[in-house]
């Protein structure tokens, strides 16, 4: 074993840490002592540790409450726990929150090496998967089995916030803004990972509630008159709740944009158009998302009929060095125009991006050009 595998062993007996901490050093590791769960905490916060050997009955707080307070934070890190008895219902609530052993005391010293040596093994094959994860891209972020994906996705739904980004007229002033999903859960790093998640746990319908739960809430600190852009999954369409809660919000219901990407099927969605047309009847307005980089046909269209379209981020990004990428614009724009559908360009980041779209009769813009997503409703830059 090599000497930079760390261990953080906790014990509020001083006698039993200063022969635990000697065992396991004379293995080859680097042992930090903490005499409480509180001070173990802080020495959490302050360096990163292969495995927490802990004792479970301590005062102030216990192992259990020790391992909870981790696994708040890192999902991966082993604990073993050192007890001389274990009550079954804290048996349950250790196994539950992912304990790797429990240790009977006394622990022989060779067992307790062994323990701790499996232990750093198995912290390291945890971290050698999650870079494998993150190179290959995977769409379920960090959190694989359903167990963790299960934790995972609860400190998702309790640390989801939403942020604003101003959506622009061609002259500059405010139309509205679109409200994106954000979380502080590191292993659901960004939205596709928590929809993916969702999807993986059959949790998609109380995500979207909480989703619009929160935007409605931020809406009456909103600019008055402005609208707010909300992307639906298509089996948010499903949900009676959604038009429940629409029913009980009719002022804020004239005001949402509701988009649904091109890039999701609405095959489904049973009565698709029916369930459309109750969401204009109680005020709303439809918008399709990712216009030209989802199916090639016109469903969604068909479908949906919508008073706004979205072009993807890929046709405006650099349009002004391809010719082709303007053609296009211009195209879609311009059937759009016919139909009677207003046109956002999506992504623009620069002002020849901008000239790009708004050339091509883009009416609405939205980019980093105008505003980053923000927990507040920030005035746009002109």
């Amino acid at each position: 074993m090599t000497a930079d595998s760390r261990v953080l062993l906790v014990d509020d007996d001083e006698a039993v840490l200063a022969i635990y901490a000697r065992v396991l050093r004379a293995n080859k590791h680097e042992v930090a002592c903490a005499s409480s769960a509180p001070a173990a905490i802080e020495l959490l916060k302050q360096s990163n540790f292969d495995v927490v050997v802990t004792d479970v009955r301590m005062p102030s707080m216990d192992g259990i409450a020790l391992l909870e307070r981790i696994r708040a934070h890192d999902v991966d890190l082993p604990v073993i726990l050192l007890t001389g008895s274990l009550t079954p219902e804290a048996a349950a609530a250790a196994i539950d929150l992912g304990i790797l052993q429990c240790l009977l005391k006394p622990v022989e010293p060779a067992f307790l090496a062994k323990s701790v040596a499996r232990a750093v093994s198995v912290h390291r094959l945890g971290l050698a998967k999650r870079e494998a994860l993150r190179e290959l891209d995977a769409t379920l972020g960090e959190a694989s089995d359903h167990a963790t994906l299960e934790r995972t996705f609860e400190r998702t739904l309790s640390s989801l916030w939403m942020a604003f980004q101003p959506i622009v007229r061609a002259n500059g002033d405010l139309f509205g803004f679109e409200a994106l999903m954000r979380s502080r859960e590191p292993l659901l790093p960004h939205p596709g990972a928590v929809l993916d998640a969702a999807e993986r746990l059959i949790e998609l319908p109380r995500l979207g509630r909480r989703i619009r739960q929160l935007s409605l809430s931020a809406l009456e600190y909103a600019p008055e008159g402005c609208h707010l852009f909300l992307n639906l999954h298509p089996q948010d369409l499903l949900d009676d709740e959604l038009y429940s809660l629409l029913e009980a919000n009719p002022a804020a219901s004239k005001r949402l944009v509701l988009e649904l990407t091109e890039r999701a099927s609405m095959d489904a969605v049973h009565g698709v158009r029916e369930r459309v047309q109750r969401l204009r009847q109680l005020g709303c307005q439809l918008a399709i998302d990712d216009l030209g980089a989802g199916y090639a046909g016109l469903a969604s269209f068909v479908q949906l009929e919508p008073d706004i379209v979205k072009l993807d981020m890929s046709l405006v990004r650099d349009a002004d060095k391809s010719p082709l990428k303007r053609k296009l614009i211009g195209s879609l724009t311009s059937v759009c125009h016919e139909l009677g559908v207003l046109v956002v360009a999506e992504g623009i980041e620069t002002a020849a991006e901008r000239v790009v779209v708004a050339d091509a009769g883009c009416q609405l813009a939205q980019g980093f050009l105008f505003g980053k997503p923000s927990a507040d409703f920030v005035t746009p830059s002109r």
